[in-house]
């Protein structure tokens, strides 16, 4: 067994045992072929939580400073993020952005499962945000399938700006594909806009969170 299934099978024994999670829609996984899973974005720990249970691996960006510090603090954080499968990438410049999104694309063409949240941060006060259009130009470019995912109370295992981790029920919520034509990177803004808008009611509909019309922020952030 590699490392990254260890460590899956381990995240996915504790979160059984401890939180008992409400899992539904499984089965609507694709078995192969290239897939965007897409989340609504609560907590620091809904990467661990969606790579644990998803039928495959799931690869996702985690910030690089995860993979750069120093200290047996810095060293334990790299040798987990490597074992749950992140993958580094810096954040706050345009650049590093397109960046991060030729790699994801590189990964979903070897016929593999990327894991992108569409709001780009976690929500502070529990509401759905507007969605960051990455998604829609990696579904268009690409024609993978989108699966949404909702997760729903999984701020509570681990609120924002705390280091604890408290045992709580959560809910994870599988999606049905979504399906859009391969345009290419050709495609324009509104289609990118109109994708990633219909990708954000499917989360919408699995959550039943409160819509805000407005992009999220980081703390500190313009």
């Amino acid at each position: 067994m590699s490392i990254y299934e260890s460590s899956r099978a381990a995240s996915r024994a504790a979160f059984r045992l401890s939180c008992r999670p409400r899992l539904h829609g499984l089965a609507n996984f694709p078995a192969s072929g290239p897939v965007i899973v897409a989340p609504n974005h609560l907590s620091f720990l809904d990467s661990i939580i969606v790579s644990s249970f998803m039928p495959r691996r799931v690869s996702f960006f985690a910030k690089a400073e995860y993979f750069t510090s120093t200290g047996v603090k810095g060293a334990a954080m790299r040798t987990f993020f490597q074992s749950i499968g992140s993958i580094p990438v810096e954040r706050g410049e345009q650049a590093a952005s397109v960046a991060a999104l030729q790699l994801a694309l590189e990964i979903l063409d070897r016929g593999d499962v990327f894991g992108i949240y569409p709001e780009g941060t976690r929500s502070r006060d529990g509401m759905l945000y507007r969605g960051r259009t990455g998604v829609g130009w990696l579904a268009l470019t690409t024609g993978a399938p989108v699966v949404p995912v909702g997760l729903i109370g999984t701020e509570r295992l681990q609120p924002a700006d705390s280091m604890m981790v408290t045992p709580r029920r959560f809910t994870m919520k599988v999606g049905e594909p979504l399906y859009f034509d391969r345009v290419g990177p050709g495609h324009s803004l509104p289609q990118r806009r109109q994708v990633t808008d219909r990708i954000m009611n499917a989360i919408a509909d699995l959550t039943g969170q409160e819509r805000v019309g407005r992009y999220n922020q980081r703390p500190g952030a313009e």
